[in-house]
């Protein structure tokens, strides 16, 4: 009968310890530091190292780092970094390692050497990685250091370490900024596209955009296996602490746990980008009789404020189509207050012919390539035609909105686009006088005023 109990009693004990180790809340187990070794190599002369090909390292050479990453949360896998120094870190370097549960051994801000003999070394882009190597179509690539060797490697000091004091940095700056760091970045947010949807997809790796409150964005890498996997992401705008990486040149961030996710501010005002105005028109459409090569589209801008044309389209319907035939984007330009946009779909021809650049060259047989009996349309970035030249579904030949081989200029009293051709707000040149209009051919340069409001 005692046996019994002593048996029962056993299998309580065994069954209290399997449970106490569920899961990856451990304590931080305990592991000797070395004071034998002391390092003989820079994270700057390690670099210097680096050939285009991975290299095994020959020499008894001993590196100092500091541990920022963690894989208590799942996030990290297979790697750990290290930085070289705790606070404003010039260098930081990826191990590769099969060893799960790693921050058991080597928690956040250990002070740590590796003993770099017989380990391999390899760089892609900025991002310097060590590791052992496996040959893939004849090439070596930097790979995992299997378990049994990472703590003949791999060494905590027992020197006094801290916690890293991440770098603080914007989004613009991580470009310029080193690999393998940890960092921090305040008033960021999840883009708003992306709200309500999960850090990751179960099993895949994967990217959400993380933007500032003047809209310039980044990766925020997640594994699909890491314990915040199924958490929604947080709304709010605040802090975040990451370890920089790069793929390539290409800068993304990985968090360590939600810990390193401190949004618990108002989200960034919404930044208005596009604009519309009845006060921007069509101004002037050339058709030169001597040369096709010079013609243009001018716009001009009768606000007293200039308008960033973000998303504004000029639009051509070739002959009687009702469908657009070309299209012309102006995002990226702006045209200030009283002034005028010249586009030409030959520039080198048209600096030749009038003596300077236009504002806009486009390609051939777009809407600044009009032979005169097309229809053109200024609609601004809600979809909204503000200026019209020309008849929709009706072929400008023989109608009042013909400047073949001339010129449709808007009259100087006009101040406004307008949705709905008008023809007593133009002044129309071309080769036969059809519908009220001019016979009168007009040739380059002498006839024409690209640039001035006539």
């Amino acid at each position: 009968m005692k046996k019994l109990i002593f048996k029962i009693m056993g299998a309580i004990s065994l069954m209290s310890v399997v449970c106490c180790v569920d899961g990856r809340e451990f304590d931080e187990l305990d592991s000797s530091c070395t004071t034998d070794l002391a390092a003989n190599i820079t994270f700057e002369e390690l670099d210097s190292l680096v050939q285009d090909d991975v290299i095994q390292i020959q020499d008894d050479l001993i590196l100092e780092g500091y541990v920022i990453s963690s894989d208590r949360a799942g996030n990290f896998f297979g790697a750990l970094y290290l930085q070289n120094a705790l606070s404003n870190p010039s260098k930081g370097i990826q191990l590769e390692m099969d060893l799960r549960e790693s921050h058991l051994l080597f928690p956040v801000g250990s002070k740590v050497l590796v003993k770099l003999k017989d380990l391999y070394l390899g760089k892609r882009g900025s991002n310097i990685r060590i590791g052992s190597a496996f040959s893939s179509f004849g090439n070596l690539s930097i790979g995992r250091l299997p378990k049994g060797k990472v703590l003949e490697h791999l060494l905590v000091s027992c020197d006094a370490a801290g916690l890293p004091e991440p770098l603080i940095a914007t989004i613009p700056e991580m470009d310029s900024l080193p690999s393998n760091i940890l960092v921090q970045l305040e008033s960021v947010e999840f883009a708003e596209e992306i709200l309500g949807e999960t850090y990751a997809v179960a099993q895949e790796e994967t990217e959400r955009t993380l933007v500032d409150c003047e809209e310039n964005g980044i990766k925020l890498v997640n594994s699909g296996y890491a314990d915040f996997q199924s958490e929604t992401l947080p709304e709010e705008n605040g802090m975040l602490t990451a370890i920089l990486t790069k793929d390539g040149k290409l800068p993304q961030l990985v968090i360590r746990t939600l810990e390193d996710v401190n949004f618990t501010e108002e989200r960034c005002p919404e930044i208005i980008t596009e604009f519309t105005s009845n006060k921007i028109f069509i101004s002037e459409l050339a058709d030169p009789d001597n040369n096709a090569g010079a013609r243009f589209v001018e716009l001009y801008n009768s606000a007293s404020e200039p308008l960033d044309l973000n998303l504004w389209t000029l639009r051509r319907y070739t002959n009687e189509n009702t469908e657009i035939s070309s299209t012309i984007d102006l995002s990226g330009l702006m045209i200030g207050s009283g002034s005028i946009l010249v586009i030409s779909p030959n520039a080198a021809e048209f600096e030749l012919v009038y003596g300077f650049a236009p504002d806009l060259g486009v390609s051939t047989n777009s809407p600044a390539d009009s032979n005169g009996d097309d229809n053109l349309e200024l609609v601004d970035p809600f979809g909204t035609v503000i200026d019209m030249f020309g008849v929709i579904g009706e072929q400008g030949t023989g109608t009042n909105h013909q400047f073949t081989d001339g010129r449709a200029i808007r009259n100087p009293d006009i101040l406004e686009g307008n949705p709905v051709y008008t023809f007593s707000e133009w002044t129309i040149f071309n080769d036969s006088g059809d519908a009220g209009t001019t016979n009168l051919p007009q040739n380059a340069p002498e006839d024409f005023s690209p640039g001035v409001r006539d």
